[in-house]
């Protein structure tokens, strides 16, 4: 049978099939090498001895005991011999005869070495009789005398070989130890410089695939296409195409990116390296650049493959914004590493790098050129189509009833998330189970929503009734204004309840436009004074509750005079600043300055005057639906409707939420009142 048809059905990129280059060779690893230099140097300190061992017949031994030379005796009665250490001051007495030294330097002695002396006794009594006989003498010996009769060799030899053995025990232990803490890396200390990624393989890949991410129709199209790359490459290549080297993903947080990339490890059949940027950062010197180094040296062995590194920005950030930091800085060191395998010299054939960041503005510009990343795929929020789809995914795992209405949700809840709409329906079905029902219904969805946007309700924060009743006049302000302009948000509930920081909040149905009018920006700053003008129509006096609004409006008008250009004296410039590194100077003069401020103040008057007026001319209104609001706590769009009539603008918005008037918590964003700016009372 032919190897040809032997393999036929095998995978070529397995890693059982793969031939790895270094796969049959042995090698003596560099942790191996450390091991044994450290055994050599602490051999030397722990079998060196600091005593010259010196053997000599019976008959010096004699002489020498008689003299008194010694400071200790050790007599060894089962092998017959004697051990006996010289007295210090007799050392420079004894004669330079031949000797069997045994000891580092024989040539020339330390001074500081103790001499010793060991003989063999003639017979087993020999010292006893010679200890007698010198000891009943005129001139006795002081060296102290002791005996051993063991002979066991082999317990000598594990006492001498114990510090070996205790020394190769703690170091595989701090080994091991290193080991488990790096992520269970073998070699411990000496592999912190291999790469941290994680390797998903075509046998072991992830269960995501693009039918798991909702919308961002482009941003998948654009990945399929690299994933197109890899398993079809002939078909562009042939054209004298090029497959593109990486794509980055762009977006806010919660978007999707990291979905996105795991839904390319589960569609593309080839191998997957996913890590972090911090992955990257370590506190020795050189780590980043090594582990950059192992992990492109990885990539290309099991090439066709895909590196994906999430939070770019770890180490991506421009170079000349380092402050404090030289061209010896760690990341800098790291960044230049990742720069020249990513387009160096050596090629990357077969390797696409992906990478995610939500702060793109401040990688470095070489990091971002064409041969780097070819692609910036940006992943925005989601649109409202896009929202429905995103409800409908998290929504498989639930178990609703039939009054969920998906495009309602979708709706009302602008500006959110992939993250955000998930964060919703898992607290919906929270809040479905604490109230012991079978199933997840629309009221349960909107209970979320305000959970979420406005924060828990704090039904028990203590208020006067006189505080009560301004706040109900000021968030009563805000639902009358909303209602009589053409261009405001539509009014959805308004409630004095608290929740989080907010006294008191309105809510409302704002159009998703891609454009604003000017008329536009104006009806929503007028609504958004709408809470201050009430307080001081109504109660002659204003409080510290609309500081939130303020800093809304204040905000909106800046960007009419300086980024839209929409004020009548400074008509069509746009004196937003241009990023630079070296920025010192705002893009007009002091004049200018002054003028824009006029200009400020003059568009946030004139709404103000305008919200005044509109409350005049419907002051009954007004105060019917404060008095509703400061009995009921929450008052709905319905009840409005009653008091001020029925809206001359619909929209789609707001002809959806008449049909689902039966529900009595429709929530979306909200206009707050901090309880730290809570307004004035006794």
């Amino acid at each position: 049978m032919s190897s040809k048809k032997f393999n036929k059905g095998k995978n070529p990129l397995s890693p059982n099939n793969r031939q790895h280059p270094n796969r049959g060779k042995g090698g003596v690893g560099l942790g191996w090498i450390y091991l044994v230099l450290i055994l050599i140097i602490a051999g030397i300190f722990l079998f060196s001895s600091d005593t010259r061992v010196q053997k000599v017949d019976w008959t010096r031994f004699q002489q020498m005991m008689e003299a008194d030379a010694f400071q200790d005796i050790l007599v060894y009665s089962a092998r017959g011999t004697i051990d006996a250490t010289v007295k210090k001051d007799f050392e420079p007495q004894l004669p330079n005869y031949e000797v069997n030294v045994e000891s580092n330097n024989a040539q020339q002695p330390s001074l500081l070495a103790r001499v010793k002396i060991t003989t063999e006794m003639p017979g087993a009594a020999s010292f006893n009789d010679l200890y007698q006989e010198i000891m009943k003498s005129e001139q006795p010996i002081t060296a102290k005398v002791s005996y051993s009769n063991s002979n066991n060799t082999l317990v000598n030899i594990l006492i001498n070989f114990l510090p070996f053995l205790l020394l190769i025990f703690v170091w595989l232990w701090f080994s091991r130890r290193m080991a488990s803490n790096m992520g269970g890396q073998g070699g411990g200390v000496f592999n912190v410089g291999k790469s941290k990624a994680t390797l998903f393989d075509p046998e072991s890949k992830v269960k995501v695939t693009f039918k798991d991410v909702a919308g961002l129709g482009e941003a998948k199209q654009e990945l399929k296409e690299i994933v197109h790359f890899l398993k079809e490459p002939k078909k562009y290549t042939e054209l004298g195409g090029k497959i593109p080297k990486g794509a980055l993903l762009v977006g806010p947080p919660g978007t999707g990116k990291t979905l996105l990339a795991k839904a390319v490890a589960g569609e593309a059949a080839v191998p997957f390296l996913s890590l972090s940027g911090s992955d990257f950062v370590e506190m020795f010197v050189g780590v980043g650049a090594s582990r950059v180094r192992d992990l492109f040296k990885t990539a290309k062995e099991k090439a066709p493959s895909i590196i994906f590194i999430d939070e770019i920005d770890a180490i991506g950030r421009a170079r000349s914004k380092n402050v404090g930091f030289g061209g010896n800085d760690e990341r800098e060191n790291t960044l230049n590493q990742l720069l020249t395998e990513m387009d160096g010299f050596e090629t990357n054939s077969g390797v696409i790098i992906l990478a995610a960041t939500n702060r793109v503005d401040i990688l470095d510009k070489a990091l971002l050129r064409a041969g780097r990343f070819d692609r910036q795929i940006h992943v925005d929020l989601p649109d409202l189509h896009e929202r429905k789809e995103i409800f409908e995914v998290h929504m498989r795992r639930l178990k609703m009833d039939d009054s969920v209405d998906k495009e309602l949700l979708a709706r009302q809840t602008p500006g959110f998330s992939g993250a955000d709409i998930a964060n919703v329906c898992n607290e919906a079905a929270l809040i479905a189970a604490r109230g012991d029902k079978s199933a997840v219904g629309m009221s349960d969805f909107m209970a979320a929503i305000d959970r979420i946007v406005g924060g828990l309700e704090r039904k028990t924060k203590i208020t006067t009734n006189e505080e009560k009743k301004a706040i109900a006049i000021h968030e009563a302000g805000h639902a009358t204004i909303s209602w009589l302009l053409e261009h405001a948000n539509p009014l959805v509930k308004v409630t004095i309840v608290p929740r989080g920081r907010a006294l008191g909040a309105a809510w409302y149905l704002p159009e998703e436009r891609q454009i604003t009018t000017a008329d536009q920006l104006k009806d929503e700053m007028c609504a958004t004074l709408g809470g201050r003008a009430a307080e001081e129509v109504v109660l002659g006096r204003i409080s510290t509750g609309a500081s939130n609004d303020l800093m809304k409006v204040t905000r909106m008008a800046q960007a009419m005079v300086t980024y839209f250009g929409m004020s009548d004296k400074l008509p069509n410039i746009n004196y937003e600043e241009a990023p630079s590194d070296y920025n010192f100077n705002r893009p007009y003069s002091d004049k200018t300055a002054e003028l824009i401020d006029q200009e400020v103040l003059t568009i946030i008057n004139e709404q103000y005057a305008r919200a005044k007026q509109i409350l005049e001319e419907h002051r009954e209104g007004h105060q019917q639906i404060a008095d509703m609001l400061f009995e009921r706590e929450v008052i709905l769009a319905s009840d409005v409707e009653e008091v001020l009539g029925s809206r001359p603008w619909k929209s789609r918005s707001e002809e959806l939420l008449e049909s689902n008037q039966e529900y009595e918590e429709p929530t979306t964003k909200e206009s707050t009142t901090p309880d730290s700016e809570q307004p004035a009372g006794e």
